[in-house]
């Protein structure tokens, strides 16, 4: 299992050096007793309070672009502060990757404060995204009953003077969407790996995606003819 190493203090006085030292030599003996391998380390000399990190920002596209397990940290104070802890601890839930903390021994068990505001922070996500989902839906309907026909906007599907169909990893959206991102923040990730793609076109590849998945899973499901 691969884990990155974060540590963090909260100012840049040559006295908190001692205890990015201390914190990355703590977290590299924990690491090994606990059985990662470490994949990176990351430093941070800001406060907890801030989400515009470097560090932080460097750790979040470290786990995008690669298999990680978990985030190492000396204790939850040194991922964060208040609501950008909250933040940042959501935002790892839905990738699933692991914290542990060196003060906890082990993997971080949240306060059932932290916890119940992080279920109620993705619960509006959720509602928020069948919200926008609906909206979508309804507005793709309208179109259609007007006349729209998406499909004849692609060259390769009957329209020579249509644009060509773009070639984007269809496993990659399936993965993303798995762990609960939205199509906008999917699209955001795709653009970040270099493919120029809209929230609108990974939504329309991930359903024809689940429509094929229904369509083969009715054909094993359907008796075969004598």
């Amino acid at each position: 299992m691969k884990a990155i190493i974060y540590c963090r203090v909260s100012t840049n006085k040559e006295t908190q050096e001692t205890s990015l030292k201390r914190q990355e030599e703590e977290l590299t003996e924990a690491a090994s007793k606990w059985g990662f391998e470490i994949d990176s380390i990351i430093c941070d000399q800001s406060s907890g309070y801030d989400l515009d990190r470097s560090g932080v920002l460097d750790m979040l596209e470290r786990i995008q672009q690669h298999p990680i397990d978990a985030i190492l940290i000396q204790d939850e104070t040194r991922l964060g502060r208040g609501n950008a802890k909250i933040a940042l601890l959501h935002c790892l839930m839905k990738e699933q990757v692991k914290v542990y903390s060196f003060s906890h021994h082990g993997e971080l068990h949240l306060s059932e404060t932290d916890s119940m505001v992080i279920n109620i922070v993705s619960m509006v996500e959720e509602y928020q995204r069948k919200l926008h989902n609906l909206k979508i839906r309804r507005g793709m309907k309208r179109a259609v009953e007007r006349g729209y026909r998406p499909e004849k906007n692609l060259k390769n599907r009957g329209n020579l003077d249509g644009r060509e169909r773009k070639e984007i990893p269809i496993e990659e959206i399936v993965r993303l969407r798995k762990n609960e991102l939205t199509f906008a923040e999917i699209a955001a990730t795709m653009r970040g790996f270099g493919f120029d793609v809209s929230k609108a076109t990974v939504h329309r590849r991930y359903q024809e995606y689940v429509r094929e998945q229904e369509r083969i899973n009715n054909e094993k499901e359907s008796p075969q003819a004598d």
